[in-house]
């Protein structure tokens, strides 16, 4: 499919993919199970990055207000040691900074800076996050 990905990343089973080009996912990160994973305009994820189940990761639309129904396609940029917690969804456009943390649940339509921690609808923020993260991630489900 002309992806790239990282030494010792993961895809776990379930996920689904819109299409066969641009994305690329760095070392030592995990997509789990069930994750729509939108590509077309551009998916970029760092290395010890973990996206938790049923995420949704959108990178095109449609302008409401077009005549024609256009499609736009914008790129996201996940950065390094993010969590996205189970059932986030990511619009298209946005960058997630370093460290940050998005809460179970959040619809994130603005970029996030590095450590920050957002939830609810719309995302927001809600705290920092610690700066001395120095993990890598080798998470396996059995099965899945």
């Amino acid at each position: 499919m002309g992806f790239k990905i990282g030494k010792g990343s993961a895809i776990l089973m379930g996920c689904k993919f819109y299409c066969a080009k641009g994305f690329e996912m760095g070392d030592s990160s995990v997509i789990n199970a069930n994750c729509i994973l939108d590509s077309r305009g551009g998916l970029k994820i760092g290395n010890n990055v973990s996206i938790s189940e049923q995420t949704i990761l959108l990178t095109a639309d449609h302008d409401m207000n077009s005549e024609f129904f256009d499609g736009r396609q914008e790129p996201i940029f996940i950065e390094d040691y993010v969590w996205i917690g189970t059932r986030a969804t990511v619009l298209p456009g946005v960058n997630i900074g370093k460290g940050a943390v998005v809460a179970a649940g959040a619809v994130v339509n603005k970029s996030i800076d590095a450590f920050q921690v957002v939830a609810g609808v719309p995302a927001k923020f809600i705290k920092s996050r610690s700066q001395a993260l120095n993990y890598k991630l080798d998470y396996r489900r059995l099965f899945q």
